[in-house]
């Protein structure tokens, strides 16, 4: 007996070309029927539909290879007892391996084996932006990166400065400053703006109308635009699992770690770092999480506290000893792409000290 197999598709294996033949005084009945009479299994044409599986017991498989082992014991020829044997017992040993793995992966949406054959999407009926965020507040955040020539930081820093004060103090706009840093490594002369419109986008759309409307700001981004070398900026909710970014005293330093996830992963990252931000609460370092709206998606922002670079790596290094923490750093890590830190060290205006 002779068989070649090769895949026909999602949800089923097929058979290319089965030949049976006489081997001594045993009938062998042909694959189609032996599939169906012994496993269960419903062929066509097309091949055998593996989501037969569940019905295979593993008992009955072990039964059959015993049984079929006891009559290839009566063949005549020594060759054809080799070449028959071997197909045989591959062929048990490949449906008994099925049908023990499916009954490891039934406790499981997503077990490796079911994996192999059956593309399962999950169903939905919300947004992950809706799933992940905070519904009781309607925050909205965008964060800003300012490329500065380097000759102009200093004035930049003080013209942004005012701007920002200003825009904080005037209860006309409803928007207000997170928090404003330069980057201490990683890409140098650059501004970071972090701000909140407690309102969502109705609140970013009126302080843009308003600003349009203001002169002075007008007049500042003219002479802003002379100091810059590019800008970029975002539009972020805010995890709800992470801690809601408050103003704090200093001096701190700042860590920005940016994620760029792989498209369809944000769930499973929110999963697993809703479990993972216990771990990093000790020393009150978590100042806020967040994930990307506008501009480039599926890109998600940590924005963490030290005291100094070697706080910094005490604390994360006193994660690794909790149980747990190396857990969720195995199963986020294969949904990032690239990832980038950014240690960042707070404007005198900036409400993170």
């Amino acid at each position: 007996m002779v068989a070649w197999f090769h895949c026909r598709g999602l949800g089923q294996v097929g058979v290319g070309r089965v030949i049976v033949g006489r081997c001594g005084p045993v009938w062998v009945c042909s694959f189609r029927r032996a599939l169906q009479s012994q496993f269960g299994l419903s062929v066509c044409r097309r091949g055998v539909n593996v989501n037969a599986f569940r019905r295979v017991k593993p008992v009955l498989l072990v039964f059959s290879a015993v049984i079929t082992s006891v009559r290839i014991l009566w063949l005549p020829s020594a060759e054809k007892l080799l070449v028959t044997s071997i197909f045989v017992h591959c062929f048990h040993l490949f449906f008994f391996s099925c049908a023990v793995c499916r009954r490891f992966s039934e406790s499981s949406d997503k077990g490796w084996f079911r994996s192999l054959f059956v593309h399962k999407v999950d169903a939905r009926k919300d947004a992950h932006s809706n799933l992940l965020s905070k519904k009781e507040i309607s925050n909205l955040y965008k964060i800003q990166f300012h490329n500065v020539k380097p000759e102009c930081l200093d004035a930049y820093n003080s013209l942004q400065t005012e701007v920002q004060t200003r825009l904080h103090r005037d209860q006309d706009y409803p928007c207000e400053v997170v928090g404003s840093w330069n980057t201490w490594y990683g890409e140098q002369d650059q501004a970071v703006h972090l701000w909140r419109y407690r309102g969502g986008y109705p609140a970013l759309s009126d302080c843009l109308q308003k600003l349009r409307d203001n002169k002075e700001y007008l007049e500042f981004r003219k002479e802003r635009a002379k100091m810059l070398i590019s800008r970029q900026n975002q539009l972020l909710l805010e995890f709800s699992f992470w801690n809601e970014p408050l103003p704090r005293e200093g001096p701190n330093i700042y860590e920005l770690r940016t994620y760029n996830l792989k498209p369809g992963t944000m769930i499973e990252w929110g999963n697993r770092w809703a479990r993972a931000i216990k771990y990093r609460q000790k020393n009150n370092e978590a100042v806020g999480g967040f994930f990307t709206q506008i501009g480039d998606l599926y890109v998600v922002h940590h924005l963490w506290a030290y005291e100094s670079l070697q706080s910094r790596e005490e604390t994360r290094n006193s994660a690794w000893q909790q149980e747990g923490w190396d857990v969720n750093v195995y199963y986020t890590v294969p949904l990032i792409r690239h990832m980038e830190s950014r240690i960042m060290i707070p404007t005198k205006s900036s409400p993170l000290q």
